[in-house]
Order: structure tokens, then sequence, then C-alpha cells
């Protein structure tokens, strides 16, 4: 079968890999893809920011099975648009990835069907934010309403910093369009979690859970970006914790996007906060984490492509999956000056000695590839990512693999699973 990943980023080269293990498949394409994407996948040029490009591409192609790897893809409707024309494709229609799109109707659709979120305002006007923080305890929750690659969240210290975020948002200098409207949240307390299921519509099937590191640095300080690393271990929860979260988060989530005439199917996202009061939802997204993907999918064992299709054909198992019950990490390397103004074109140097780990897999993010040698083409450069028997020692190999590299500027946090080993 021929298959096509939209995408070009490190869950896409993560899925491209995963892919490409499967013996049914006879042509993986990847587009646009990226340096390393390159040498697993044929790469070809497509604009992710056009319906009509990624449909002329699939008109040309004819994919036996289409993933889709970024959210704004699903945002213009690629998933409908390829349904419509009797071409299989993973992931939710457009109206089911309002879930992730807009962060007031996913408040508002958590409220509606009585699942555990916090406190909330939504807020059209800098006034309506004054207004509204007064029903708030400090710190508060500042989010922009639309789709910010993971940066469109500002924990405010004091009023005065929410009202200048929000004015800051409305006036689209910080996050665009996607900050026309404003949630506040009350700041909750506790472990983040990344908890992912498989959905056709009615049935869910649990991936490993994992834990994402999203500020720029050590300690959790410095403003938050799409990810700078992520790991997944058996310890994370509990057979007892996974089955509370499939029935009172995922399952809900999924019969009510059916009840309001938009069935979900593909992934579905719950970034969640453990906290006293119990797991809440903090946010939604609607296929798979970058840069949790790395980590989960270096301890799946069975067929992927399985998986997806039986998302496609409603026929959704608890089966669908074989885990590994070692544990793996993934460290991000960024380019300097992430997530704020950084340059590209720094050649990367190490990736052959590091490829000769075992345990060990770099997943490119942000590369070129020029004359046999790979470049810095992006924010958030690689994924190096390693999987052992215990988190610890997964921990020392991703971070082994990463001293090896080395490019200009190049950064990373020091602490990714930290807390983990910690505990």
């Amino acid at each position: 079968m021929r298959v096509l990943v939209l995408g070009n980023g490190g869950r896409e080269h993560a899925l491209v890999w995963k892919l490409r293990q499967s013996t049914r498949i006879s042509k993986l394409y990847c587009a646009p893809g990226n340096g390393g994407i390159a040498d697993e996948a044929e790469c070809l040029p497509v604009d992710v920011k056009s319906l009509d490009s990624i449909v002329a591409l699939g008109e040309k192609l004819r994919p036996d099975l289409t993933v889709v790897g970024p959210e704004l893809a699903l945002t213009l409707g690629v998933v409908d648009e390829f349904t419509r024309r009797g071409w299989p494709v993973f992931g939710p229609t457009k109206a089911a990835a309002q879930l992730e799109w807009s962060k007031s109707f996913a408040k508002e659709f958590l409220q509606r069907h009585r699942i555990p979120t916090a406190a909330y305002a939504i807020c059209d006007s800098v006034e309506e934010v004054r207004n509204a923080l007064s029903h708030f305890h400090l710190p508060v929750v500042v989010k922009a309403d639309g789709l910010a690659a993971g940066k469109g969240v500002v924990i405010a210290a004091s009023k005065e910093e929410a009202l200048s975020v929000a004015a800051e948002m409305f006036s689209g200098k910080m996050v665009g369009e996607a900050g026309t409207r404003v949630v506040l949240e009350e700041f909750l307390k506790g472990d983040e979690l990344s908890f992912l299921v498989l959905s056709d519509g009615e049935r869910v099937a649990p991936l490993v859970a994992a834990q994402d590191h999203k500020r720029i640095g050590d300690g959790d300080t410095g403003p938050n970006t799409g990810g700078m690393g992520a790991y997944s271990s058996a310890e994370i929860v509990d057979d007892k914790m996974q089955n509370w979260l499939v029935n009172h988060i995922a399952r809900p989530v999924v019969a009510g996007m059916k009840a309001e005439g938009a069935e979900y199917k593909g992934v579905l996202y719950c970034g969640l906060m453990m906290t006293a009061r119990g797991p809440m939802v903090l946010e939604f997204n609607c296929r798979f984490g970058d840069p949790e993907t790395q980590p989960i999918l270096m301890r799946l064992e069975s067929d992927l492509v399985e998986a997806l299709e039986a998302s496609i054909e409603g026929r959704v198992s608890e089966g669908d999956f074989k885990w590994s019950r070692d544990a793996a990490v993934c460290v991000v390397m960024a380019s300097g000056g992430y997530p704020g103004t950084f340059d590209v074109g720094k050649n990367i140097a190490g990736l052959n000695q590091v490829a000769a780990i075992d345990g060990v897999k770099v997943f490119h993010a942000g590369t070129s590839k020029r004359d046999g040698e790979f470049f810095t083409a992006g924010g958030r450069v690689l994924g190096v990512t390693a999987r052992a028997g215990d988190l610890r020692t997964a921990v020392r190999i991703a971070y082994d693999a990463c001293g090896k590299i080395r490019f200009e500027g190049a950064t990373y946090r020091k602490d990714i699973a930290g807390r983990a080993l910690t505990k």
C-alpha cells in the first residue's frame, strides 16, 4: 500500500519511521518532509497551509492511507475533503478538530458534558478581561483562543500582567488571529500528563502516557514553547488511573462529540493536570503530540498501520496496540533564541556518530539537507530519543547522544524527566 504523511516536523519523522516498519507499505511519502525524513520516505513539495495544494497532491498520488500530522491541516478540512473523495485518511474532521482550534469551544464543551476542567472565563475585549479577573486568584492563566503553536499560553502573576498579555493577544502582535478571543483560566497545581487515545468515533483504545516539558528553561522557567522534550514510562500512570482517565475523560469526550454531530475519529490528545482534586483537562490536541509522539512510538511494538486503519474503519479495540515496558525519553535540541528569533542554516555535526548508539533514534524537526550534510532550518531542530529498560538509563543515553551533536547556538534542557527521577 502507498501511504502519505502530511507535515514536516519531529512528529512526522517519528510517524514515518514507525510506519516504515510495516510490511504492508510498499511506498511511503511525506509532504513536505524535512532533511531527515528524506532518508526514510520520498519527500514531496506541498503548501500545508493550502487546502487546494494538499488536495492536488492527493489527486496526484491517490494514497491508500493519508496520515495528517499538523493541526493546521485539520482546521483546513483536509480530512473532510479526502473523505469526500473516497481517499482513506486518518484524523478528525474540521468540526471535530474544533476541540483544539477553539479553546473557548473546548471549555464550553467540557462544561456541557461535566468533564473535569479548570474554572474559566471567555473574553472578547480587554474590558471583559478586566471584569473577569475579579473572579480569579493569582496567578491566572491567559490563553489565546485559536492555534498558536504551543505559544499562546501565559501564566500571569498579577492582574496588570494578565491585562497586558491579553491586550497584546487582542492586538494580534503576539499570536496573530489566534488571539482575537481570550480565555482566562484558573491556575492549577500538579503534574502535567499527556494522555492519548485512539478513537473510531465510538470506541477508544489508550496509548501509553507521556509527560511533556513546555517551558524553554530548566526547572520549567521561561516562555512556553512547542515542547522541549518528553518521556514515557510504565510508571507514569497505573492501570487503575488509566481506566479512570478512559472512562471519565476520553470516552465522555468521544460520546459527547458524537451526540453533538461531530463524530471524533483519530488520535485524541488530552492534556491533563493531575491535581489534588483529581485529573483536570487543560487542553485538547486533535492529532499526535510533538514531542510526545517520539518516545511513545519508540515504545510501540505493534503495526501502526493496523491501528490507524481500525480508527478509519470503525473497529478500534483494546488490542490495537502492543507496548514495551521499556522507558523512552526525547530531548529537543533547539536553535539559539527559540522560541523568539533565531538563525537557520547552521551545519549539524555528529549525527553519524549518534546513529551508531544502540537504542537511540534522532528525529529531525527543523532540518534541511544539502550535499549530504544537514543544516538547521527551524526553531526546534532535533528530537534526540532513547529507549532503555528503565527511565534513568534512557535519560542518560539520550543526553550522552545530545553531547555528541553540535551546531552553532544549540540549546536544550538538561532536566527532561528530572521530576520523575527525583520521585
